[in-house]
């Protein structure tokens, strides 16, 4: 049996299997994955983007985004922000999902955590909660998590991302990529 969640828009958001004893679905998980690249981030932010829809339901994605890099030397990265729909747990997302996907496209983690990267996938949000609090101060992530659920409240601070966006679009060195796109791509 299928069961079939629908938003405010009447748009699909996911197909979730139904446990036929219970008839409840299964706990999904709306989780926010921040993506970037600055090793031929063209070719790699979409490849990483194609190969994240073969393991999870993707409702949504951002705009492609290019600055510098944040505390470090190197070539300018690509970013975007993609909301999923996924029944796994976040060790599971990130060590069966998101890290084999880094490994895939040549991702190698070394001590150095400002080096240059084929790509890089981070959990930002998970179930209406921040991770880490300092996404509210990157303009290559609260810029695109703006974009496309510019509703999300600072805790702390009563902003939403939208209000912060808008702040850091003035200080930031970010320009939208048109020329990249990640909905089409096909490996």
């Amino acid at each position: 049996m299928q069961f079939v969640s629908q938003n405010l828009l009447g748009l699909k958001l996911n197909e979730v299997e139904v446990n036929e004893a219970s008839e409840q679905p299964l706990s999904i998980h709306n989780i926010y994955i921040s993506l970037g690249s600055n090793i031929a981030p063209v070719e790699n932010l979409p490849r990483a983007f194609s190969l994240l829809r073969k393991y999870v339901a993707v409702e949504l994605v951002s705009g492609v985004w290019e600055t510098p890099p944040a505390d470090s030397e190197g070539p300018n990265y690509l970013n975007a922000v993609a909301l999923i729909h996924t029944d796994l747990a976040l060790l599971q997302l990130k060590h069966q999902v998101l890290r084999p996907i880094e490994a895939d496209l040549g991702r190698v983690r070394t001590a150095d955590k400002n080096t240059p990267r084929p790509i890089d996938l981070d959990i930002i949000l998970v179930d209406g909660k921040i991770i880490d609090p300092i996404v509210w101060t990157r303009a290559f992530v609260v810029i695109p998590l703006a974009e496309i659920s510019g509703d999300i409240l600072n805790p702390e601070t009563g902003e939403t991302i939208a209000d912060v966006a808008m702040r850091l679009m003035f200080d930031a060195e970010i320009k939208v990529r048109p020329d990249v796109e990640l909905k089409t791509y096909e490996i």
